[in-house]
């Protein structure tokens, strides 16, 4: 049980470091760990292909690495700690890029579906998650200016 609990703080301190949770409290944060799963995907296999509109949600690596790939070329590689999917969240849109692990790959997951139910039984998430984009809209405002 202990190892479990470590494992745990090891996820939140990474999931404090994703820009769309970092305005996040303690308690969101460990209400928003509650909803994902952890899950392994092996080395070659795509985790999800251009175009799809299965497998829709936020994958957080927390061990191995993942090629990011449109077509057949490799528009990045990320690793422990990184991130991808996370727009899925919101628009349900289809893939825009396969994503590869390169070798065996643990991840935590929040399914879309996760997310929703998330969204209606604490509502004050979503406003915390409007923080981020609104700071990122005014930011972008500010620097284009009159």
């Amino acid at each position: 049980m202990r190892k479990e609990a470590v494992m745990q703080q090891d996820v939140l301190q990474l999931l404090r470091k994703v820009l769309l949770f970092s305005s996040f409290d303690d308690r969101n944060l460990k209400t928003l760990l509650k909803t994902t799963r952890e899950r392994g995907f092996a080395a070659g296999t795509p985790i999800m292909r251009e175009g799809d509109q299965t497998n829709l949600g936020f994958y957080l690596i927390l061990d191995g690495q993942v090629e990011v790939r449109k077509g057949e070329t490799t528009i990045t590689k990320l690793g422990s700690g990184q991130f991808f999917g996370e727009m899925a969240l919101f628009d349900e849109q289809t893939r825009s890029a396969d994503v590869v692990p390169l070798v065996d790959t643990k991840c935590v997951v929040l399914t879309h579906w996760d997310f929703k139910a998330l969204v209606r039984t604490y509502p004050e998430i979503a406003l915390t998650l409007l923080r981020e984009p609104s700071q990122r809209l005014r930011k972008t405002d500010q620097a284009l200016g009159p």
